[in-house]
């Protein structure tokens, strides 16, 4: 785009744009992103947002060029993509990280997105049927959006204040990720069925569904352990976006 003086690069969203509507402009499953400049680098070092939690979001929001696209819109994995891309872009491609408190390298650009068949899901559409193998309930589910994420982060949050031996996280996530359980769309029947009715057998075999049909960046990585190689999940720590800080 001519109106921009700074290079900028175009990211594959692991989505690949099937399930965001078809006026969206993630639908083509792009997005064109800037190189970071010392604008980001104030966004990287506000203790305020830091302190808020919403430093990356509003970093991510900065340097995407279409500003129609809003980061929260993103779906999870998508936006994970445009994390990466965007580390890349502004601190180059070698990720330090510990393990065992070993130290390793891993090349992000080495970083493929997660395997999904896209052969029978519907362009344009956030939504999926599964028919649960023990019971044999009929849901529909939806795969999450930043906005989604943050609802779930202020629920179990607001749980956390109140006390109790559990956050209810994992039912939380559910009762999101489910639209409509036997074509009942009525929330207050979700929950109630998530609560009292999701048998833990299916609860188990609905999460590795929808692994299978969850667009992402693939995290993992191979390194050496004691001689061996073991693969892990890179983890994302404060050297991700603030590599000089050596902590």
């Amino acid at each position: 785009m001519a109106e921009y003086q700074f290079p900028t690069e175009i990211v594959d969203l692991p989505s690949k744009g099937y399930f965001y509507p078809e006026t969206s402009p993630l639908s083509n499953g792009k997005v064109e992103l800037k190189y970071m400049t010392a604008k980001e680098e104030d966004i990287l070092t506000s203790q305020n947002l830091i302190k808020e939690g919403t430093v990356i979001d509003i970093l991510l929001q900065s340097l995407i060029i279409n500003k129609d696209i809003k980061v929260e819109d993103l779906l999870i994995g998508d936006k994970n993509a445009i994390m990466v891309a965007s580390r890349i872009l502004g601190y180059g491609k070698d990720y330090d990280f510990s393990y065992d408190g070993v130290e390793q390298k891993v090349d992000l650009t080495q970083l493929e997105p997660v395997d999904i068949d896209f052969t029978n899901i519907k362009k344009g559409q956030n939504q999926f049927d599964y028919d649960l193998p023990k019971s044999e309930r009929k849901i529909t589910f939806k795969l999450l959006t930043g906005k989604d994420e943050k609802n779930i982060d202020a629920e179990v949050k607001a749980r956390e204040k109140l006390g109790g031996s559990s956050t209810g996280e994992l039912t939380t996530r559910l009762k999101n990720i489910i639209t409509s359980v036997d074509g009942n769309v009525d929330r207050s029947y979700i929950n109630n069925f998530v609560d009292n009715e999701f048998l833990s057998i299916d609860s188990l075999e609905f999460r590795k569904h929808m692994a299978t049909v969850t667009p992402d960046i693939d995290m993992t990585t191979k390194i050496m352990v004691d001689g061996e190689e073991t693969e892990v999940t890179i983890p994302v720590t404060v050297r991700f976006f603030w590599p000089s800080t050596g902590i």
